[in-house]
């Protein structure tokens, strides 16, 4: 769907959070035309078929046919109920507004394709552009955090009730991180060749370390955690479609889920507002966050809640480590940099952000 040639999947990715799982292919395969064509007779004859992304949870491909030009999605999870509940959550948000790119229909009626036992999507090519929040204005980053509580309200209304899903969320036991920390910092000081960005994964295990035996008394209590509700799971840069200034579409909604729905609100700022040397842009993130508030009446213990617990998740958080070192996945490396130095920012200007996001 997107334009650009960049996978969205592994930025949470720039969620920073970790992915929830790992692909081991390579390639994207080849999806099977002939069997799709008939499930889509609207489609005319084939033209081409691109891939445009490789991700965690699906690859996607630009088909260009007689009759236009489609986003294809290979769903690798292939949970086909999953997939619809994605596909009609979407439908419902269009309904309301919300801009979003739902999945075209097969003859059948059906929204997913399950061709040579793989599960298909079809939906339409949304040209457009990704933006960070270094190409944002203040009013642009202002209406990106009332885009996001628009999503979380409409959500809301669109499905089932999410009172009684998922339960407390226990945060990262801090002793589990050490022992994380040792496991990685062997790795890193025996990878061979050896290359600067051991050098950098061993200077921030070693920082890391020493934040969390300072800080270990801070961990976010069983409870703690702010309201549940429905949200993308995933609202990033990537994830997000602009024609000029303007939002055109949210896609990858393989992550939709019932969790704490500040905490979502506070990961993409840390996502969208934060520059290359770690530190996060604050006014961008409290005209967003105040445009966040004022559009789901999340109230500032609310935001502060999740501040903590996201923080806390970073400060515990080794994901890109752990792909690069265990799975012998390099994919994520360029991130590393930004997100290990913002956990050691966000814990020395614990007070500015959390006036940000709640003040």
């Amino acid at each position: 769907m997107p334009r650009s040639s960049v996978s969205a999947e592994p930025a949470e990715s720039a969620d920073i959070a970790g992915p929830v799982a790992v692909s081991r292919e390579t390639s994207a395969p080849v999806p099977p035309l002939g069997g799709l064509l008939r499930r889509y007779a609207f489609l005319g004859e084939p033209v081409s078929c691109e891939p445009v992304a490789q991700g965690l949870l699906n690859h996607g491909f630009r088909l260009t046919t007689t009759r236009g030009v489609y986003f294809l999605k290979h769903h690798l999870d292939g949970d086909h109920a999953a997939i619809a509940r994605q596909h009609g959550a979407t439908q419902r948000l269009a309904a309301l507004g919300v801009p979003v790119a739902p999945p075209l229909p097969t003859t059948e009626g059906d929204t997913v394709a399950v061709v040579e036992g793989r599960c298909y999507a079809l939906h339409p090519w949304v040209d457009g552009s990704h933006r960070d929040g270094a190409q944002l204005t203040e009013a642009e980053s202002l209406r990106l955090g009332a885009l996001l509580g628009v999503v979380h309200t409409c959500l809301a209304q669109v499905m089932e009730s999410a009172a009684g899903r998922d339960g407390e969320e226990l945060s990262a036991d801090p002793r589990d991180s050490f022992e994380t920390i040792e496991e990685l910092l062997l790795l890193a000081r025996t990878s061979r060749p050896r290359d600067a960005f051991d050098g950098l994964a061993e200077h921030r295990l070693l920082e890391r370390r020493t934040l969390l035996e300072r800080h270990a008394h801070r961990r976010p209590p069983a409870g703690a955690e702010p309201t549940a509700g429905w949200v993308h799971g995933d609202f990033h840069p990537l994830n997000l479609l602009y024609r000029g200034a303007e939002p055109a579409a949210i896609v990858d909604w393989d992550r939709l889920a019932v969790q704490p729905r500040a905490e979502e609100a506070v990961r993409a700022a840390a996502i969208f507002f934060v520059r290359p040397d770690g530190e996060l842009e604050l006014t961008k993130t409290r005209a967003y966050a105040r445009a966040y508030r004022r559009t789901t009446g999340a109230g500032e213990a609310e935001l502060a809640a999740a501040v903590h617990r996201v923080w806390w998740e970073r400060l515990n958080d080794f994901w890109i480590l752990r792909w690069r070192y265990q799975l012998h996945d390099r994919r994520a490396d360029p991130q590393f940099p930004a997100a290990s130095a913002l956990a050691v920012w966000w814990t020395e200007e614990y007070e500015a952000v959390l006036d940000a996001f709640a003040g």
